[in-house]
C-alpha cells in the first residue's frame, strides 16, 4: 500500500452515522453498510470455514504494556472455556460440514486454563491441527501441564504447534513490553518445548522503528543461538504483527477496494475463521467474527455456528490496518 493509494478517494477515510447532526463532520466506522462518503462498505462472506478459534479465558500470568485484549492476572471478562464446550462447537462444525482444518487457542494465557490438556486432546483426537498462542512461561512449566504435554506429543507430533509470543529478539525490548525477566522465562519454556520435540513458531511485533528484514535477521540469529528449528524468514513461522491501535487513522474498506488493492474478500480472516468466547456471567459461549475484536458487540454473531455463518461487514480499524492493508492473519 503506497502513500498514493492512501490518498486515493476511492479508499474512503470517513464513515457516516444515521444519528449524525446536520453539518457535522462525518465519523468513521459508524455505519456497517456504508462509509461516510456514501460508498458500500466491504463485506466478507464465510467462504471456507477452515479455522475455529477458542479464547480459553482472558486471565494471564503477566500484564503487557500493549495488549489488544487487556489480558492480566485480574481480567476475567472472558472466563475459562471447558473441554465440553469446545467439543460442542466441534460437533456443530462437523454437523454443518465445515471443512475445518485447524483449531486455534488463544487467551489470556491458554496454559492457565485448568482444562487445557483436555481441550488439546479433544481437538487433536479429531484429527485437527492445533495452534496454541502462548507466552511459554510459568503456566506451561507446571509439572502437571508438562506431564500432560509430554503424553500428547508421541500421539500427535506436528499436529500441535506452539506459537510463542516474543515481541522482539532482544531481552531489553521484549521485557519493556512484558516485564523484567519475561524474555528469559519465555526462552526457558521454548527450550523445554524444543527439547521435547514440539513444533515451535514465534509471534513478534513491529512496534519498533526497524525494517522487517532487520527484524527477521535478528530473530534468525536468536534461533540459531538457541538451536530452534524456526524459519525467521517464513511469515507463517515467524509472524510479525502490526500494533493494533484503534486511534491510528486508516481508510475504511469499500467494495471498490478489492479491485484497487488487488485483493479478494477471501483474503481476510473472517472469510475463513470464527472465534468462540465465554463472557463472564454468561450461561453459554458465543461466536465472534474474529480473534481481534473480543469486546465489540457488533461483531458478535450468535451462540451457534449456524448463526455465525453470516457475512461480516469490515467496520473496524483493525479490519483495515491488520487484515486488508496489513495482510496479517492469526492462523497457522
Amino acid at each position: 500500500m503506497t502513500d498514493a493509494d492512501m490518498l486515493d478517494p476511492r479508499l474512503s477515510d470517513a464513515s457516516g452515522a444515521p444519528e449524525q447532526k446536520a453539518g457535522a463532520a462525518p465519523k468513521k466506522w459508524r455505519n456497517p453498510a456504508v462509509t461516510a462518503q456514501g460508498e458500500r462498505r466491504a463485506v466478507a462472506p464465510l467462504s471456507r470455514a477452515e479455522t475455529l478459534w477458542f479464547n480459553t479465558g482472558t486471565l494471564c500470568n503477566i500484564e503487557c504494556a500493549h495488549c489488544y485484549i487487556e489480558s492480566s492476572p485480574l481480567n476475567d471478562r472472558l472466563v475459562y472455556i471447558t473441554r465440553a464446550e469446545v467439543a460442542e462447537y466441534l460437533d456443530q462444525a462437523a454437523a454443518r460440514g465445515w471443512p475445518l482444518r485447524e483449531v486455534g487457542l488463544t487467551g489470556g494465557e491458554p496454559f492457565m486454563n485448568p482444562e487445557i490438556i483436555g481441550i488439546l486432546e479433544e481437538a487433536l483426537g479429531r484429527g485437527l491441527e492445533v495452534l496454541v498462542l502462548t507466552n511459554a512461561m510459568k503456566p506451561l512449566m507446571r509439572p502437571r501441564v508438562m506431564a500432560g504435554m509430554q503424553k500428547l506429543h508421541p500421539r500427535y507430533g506436528d499436529k500441535l504447534t506452539l506459537r510463542v509470543s516474543l515481541d522482539h529478539y532482544t531481552a531489553a525490548k521484549h521485557d519493556a513490553e512484558r516485564g523484567a525477566g519475561a524474555f528469559e522465562d519465555s526462552l526457558l519454556g521454548m527450550r523445554w518445548l524444543n527439547a521435547n520435540g514440539f513444533r515451535l513458531a514465534v509471534a513478534g511485533r513491529t512496534l519498533w522503528d526497524e525494517a522487517e528484514a532487520e527484524a527477521r535477521t535478528g530473530f534468525a540469529a536468536l534461533y540459531a543461538s538457541e538451536g530452534f528449528a524456526i524459519d525467521a524468514h517464513n511469515p507463517m513461522e515467524t509472524v510479525l504483527f502490526p500494533e493494533m491501535d484503534e486511534t491510528i487513522e486508516v481508510p475504511e474498506i469499500t467494495e471498490a477496494c478489492w479491485g484497487i488493492l488487488g485483493k479478494s474478500p477471501e483474503d481476510v480472516m473472517c472469510a475463513t475463521a470464527r472465534m468462540v468466547v465465554k463472557r463472564k456471567g454468561a450461561a453459554h459461549p458465543t461466536v465472534l467474527a474474529c480473534t481481534l475484536l473480543p469486546y465489540s458487540p457488533e461483531f458478535e454473531l450468535g451462540k451457534t455456528l449456524a448463526e455465525a455463518e453470516a457475512p461480516v461487514a469490515l467496520n473496524h480499524p483493525h479490519c483495515a490496518k491488520f487484515c486488508v492493508l496489513g495482510g496479517a492473519s492469526c492462523s497457522g
